[in-house]
């Protein structure tokens, strides 16, 4: 077993600063795989340890003035091994090797941000420093990293994409500076910022707004409304590699982490907090998923759903039982795997199409069958169709919602509202995944792609091994899924109602395989094949469905399409709103600057004048 778990941070990072002096993207490629293995090693041998603090500053000398240093420090920089920390470190091992293999022979575009691998690694050590930390100051350095390293992601190959990069950055770095709001509140609170000694709660106006300092900073990260609006950008202008490694995927698991540290572990929180936390989840379910339902670019398509399903671990998390907070782990990891497989299938799309447009795509499955394949795997998943692992983590959440009913307070009178919006999300989720299958693999290829062929065996070998791990964890998610990964971090708990996992799996493998003899022996039957015509005349023009005509209808509905106007003009991003607040206080400061020394001279001695007054009072 290791003995320094450090390594899981330094290694990394250390290796990632020095690809920045190694050329050659493929090299840099070769080399950052090999550190995400080594990685994964330590991650294997980490989900075996014991429970403990170490050190993050140990082995760096043994003279006297480096021993004394790395005493100063402890105090601030100690690791906690813990059933949480375990397995999201372990997490973040599974995903990070994958997203790099398939990232060696992808193509160098514009979009392909310059140093990826540098950038890779640094944020993969980053990330394991901010799941390990124990310390809060600490855990925001880490934290503040990984809003640098996500701002490099970006390809600032144009003005879209650098006003993407920029959002971004204003965004989370703003969340972030709240955060350190929230934390200065907390020593002032408790007298201390490690995190295995807190245990506040929210009975005072102090610990409810640190609690809501540091939750917007775990909303902005995961990307629940209203903080999710820079995913967005950040999906559509990106690279869809860069997509599937950070929205998709690590920023999924460091928000959700932290979230389930400030619910479960740094607050106890009182009824109307949970009442906030489940409508704040189901918004971003309803909000986001309508918004994916009439986007005519499947990349941004797929960036609202990465909101959306944020909004399934909210309500998970915010239940606070055993149960639900194993669902909200579960739907995490979940997403991040079939979120994280969608951007890579899209990419591998775009690659062979050079068009991110829904209307000009269409027919690849024939040309691309094993893309095809893990499309249809993934969209079905975070669909919720069983035996998946995105039915299996949203069942969970299900049975957590009507459990909650047995308890008292607001929230738990409500959970037929939790339940029906839930249910509603997933079912909103099926029919613009419709639309992305259909639009993207269905209908007939156009002319133009009559040449698009499969990617190469690297490449579609991850999706597929995450399309493997959708069908694992959700054949097996009762048996040994959430047995041996969930319950350690949350508790036992039992399942409301019967439910066998094993056994909903095979009845559905029964009915694909009879399905599958049922259309193998009918295809013996001769048919005859002739022409369509009108009217005596043939028809020979092919005509499609236009995919991006699907539920255009919502557009027009009385209170949808206020809804959707409002959304196409910003009125939902904080960042513009905010944007527009600075610039109007601009216009209105502007219009006393107007160079008269008097005038100046007498907002000085007022403004001096007023606070002297407030000074006073």
């Amino acid at each position: 077993m290791m003995n320094d778990i450090s390594i899981l941070i330094w290694l990394p990072i250390v290796a990632g600063l020095v690809l920045f002096l190694i050329p050659g993207r493929i090299a840099n490629g070769i080399i950052s795989l090999v550190i995400t293995a080594i990685f994964t090693w330590f991650a294997v041998e980490l989900f075996g340890a014991s429970d403990r603090l170490t050190p993050l500053f140990s082995g760096f000398g043994n003279s006297e003035l480096m021993t004394s240093i790395a005493d100063s420090l402890a105090k601030f920089s100690q690791l906690s091994i813990n059933p949480l920390s375990r397995l999201i470190i372990l997490f973040l091992a599974v995903l990070a090797p994958l997203i790099n293999l398939y990232s060696i022979y992808t193509e160098k575009n514009k979009a392909f941000p310059s140093n990826f691998y540098a950038w890779f690694l640094i944020t993969l050590g980053a990330s394991a420093g901010t799941v390990l930390a124990d310390n809060l100051l600490l855990f925001l350095f880490f934290w503040g990293v990984l809003g640098y390293t996500l701002f490099m992601l970006i390809s600032q190959h144009d003005e879209d994409s650098s006003d993407a990069a920029k959002k971004t950055l204003i965004m989370v770095g703003s969340s972030d500076a709240i955060m350190i709001i929230g934390i200065g509140l907390i020593w002032n609170i408790a007298g201390t910022l490690n995190i295995s000694e807190l245990s506040l709660e929210t009975n005072s106006g102090a610990a409810v707004t640190a609690f809501i300092l540091l939750a917007v900073g775990a909303f902005t990260k995961a990307g629940a409304f209203p903080f999710h609006t820079w995913i967005i950008n950040f999906s559509k202008k990106a690279h869809g590699i860069s997509s599937a490694f950070m929205p998709a995927s690590f920023d999924k698991l460091i928000g959700i982490y932290f979230l389930v540290l400030l619910c479960s572990r740094i607050f106890i929180l009182g009824d109307w907090l949970t009442f906030t936390l489940l409508l704040i989840g189901v918004m971003t379910i309803i909000f986001a998923v309508m918004m994916a339902l009439v986007q005519h670019n499947y990349k941004k398509l797929l960036g609202y759903h990465a909101v959306s399903q944020v909004g399934y671990m909210v309500v998970g998390i915010a239940l606070g039982s055993p149960l639900g907070i194993a669902a909200g782990l579960f739907h995490m990891f979940n997403n991040a795997v079939y979120k994280s497989g969608l951007f890579l299938t899209a990419t591998s799309v775009e690659r062979k199409t050079g068009t991110a447009e829904l209307e000009k795509t269409g027919g690849l499955a024939r040309a691309m069958p094993v893309t095809f394949a893990t499309a249809l795997i993934f969209a079905l998943s975070i669909s919720g169709i069983p035996p998946l692992n995105g039915f299996a983590s949203k069942w969970m959440i299900y049975q957590g919602i009507i459990d909650l009913g047995n308890q008292g307070g607001i929230a738990s009178q409500l959970w037929i509202v939790w339940l029906a919006l839930a249910v509603f999300g997933s079912a909103l989720t099926l029919a613009s995944f419709i639309k992305f299958i259909a639009g993207i693999f269905l209908g007939s290829r156009k002319q133009i792609y009559e040449h698009v062929k499969e990617v190469k065996v690297v490449q579609w070998i991850p999706m597929a091994i995450l399309a493997v791990i959708c069908i694992w964890f959700g054949a097996f998610a009762t048996k040994y899924i959430v047995r041996e990964l969930f319950m350690p971090v949350t508790g036992e708990f039992s399942f409301t109602g019967t439910w066998d996992s094993s056994l909903l799996a095979w009845l559905v493998l029964a009915s694909v395989v009879i399905g599958v003899l049922i259309y193998w022996l009918g295809s013996f039957k001769k048919m005859r094949r002739a022409d369509s015509f009108i009217g005596g005349e043939k028809v020979e023009e092919q005509h499609d469905y236009p995919v991006t005509g699907f539920y255009t209808t919502l557009t027009t509905a009385p209170v949808l399409s206020t809804i959707y106007s409002w959304a196409e003009k910003k009125y939902f991003d904080l960042y513009y709103l905010f944007k527009w607040l600075v610039l109007g206080l601009n216009k209105v400061f502007s219009f006393f600057h107007t160079g008269v020394l008097n005038r100046y001279a007498f907002w000085i001695y007022g403004g001096f004048v007023i606070l002297l007054v407030l000074m006073l009072l």
